[in-house]
């Protein structure tokens, strides 16, 4: 077993008609025991912006916090919030300064940037950015939820919709990946 699967995770991000949502699971495992149903995988940086950490739940927490860290001394050099697209760099700049020993997490990164136009993206451990325009995927249920999202994902969608599509993915998706799952959390802004 890879040493991403130890806690188990799935994340998902799509993006809308001016709009993006982002949804996890809740369980952290131990391999297949189970130890917490609540556990949490989105971050809010700031009100357009979210990161998602899949991958094993101590990198996760830890890496979080050297984001707000960072995030915040941009914030009082600045004096404004990160834009999506910066902060991926910086997430990704982040994980590659560690890559001889990396944080053991997938990111998924989803805001929105000028004008409201939606940006998400994902990375591997390493900090290798993939760039998307309708849905990225992350975890080990990840094979389970292209397949979903492939099947549900329309272009430009409204809050509503967007926000029924992406939870009909991830519950489908967990269902079928045993070291996630026990309902999500799901954000749509």
């Amino acid at each position: 077993m890879s040493i991403f699967e130890y806690n188990g995770s799935a994340l998902v991000a799509m993006v809308g008609k001016n709009c993006f949502a982002i949804a996890s699971d809740r369980r952290l495992g131990v391999q297949l025991q189970t130890v917490a149903t609540d556990f949490q995988r989105i971050f809010k940086i700031h009100d357009k912006l979210f990161v998602g950490l899949a991958g094993l739940a101590t990198d996760a927490q830890t890496l979080y916090q050297r984001l707000v860290f960072r995030h915040k001394l941009y914030q009082l050099r600045e004096e404004r919030d990160m834009k999506p697209e910066t902060f991926a760099s910086l997430v990704s700049a982040i994980l590659y300064e560690k890559r001889f020993g990396p944080y053991f997490c997938q990111p998924v990164i989803a805001g929105l940037g000028d004008e409201d136009k939606p940006f998400i993206c994902t990375m591997d451990s390493i900090g290798a950015k993939e760039l998307a325009k309708d849905f990225v995927v992350a975890g080990t249920a990840s094979e389970s939820l292209y397949g979903a999202c492939e099947s549900m994902f329309k272009p430009d969608m409204e809050p509503e919709e967007l926000f029924e599509t992406i939870s009909q993915a991830l519950l489908s998706s967990v269902d079928r990946d045993c070291l996630s799952g026990w309902g999500g959390h799901v954000y749509v802004v």
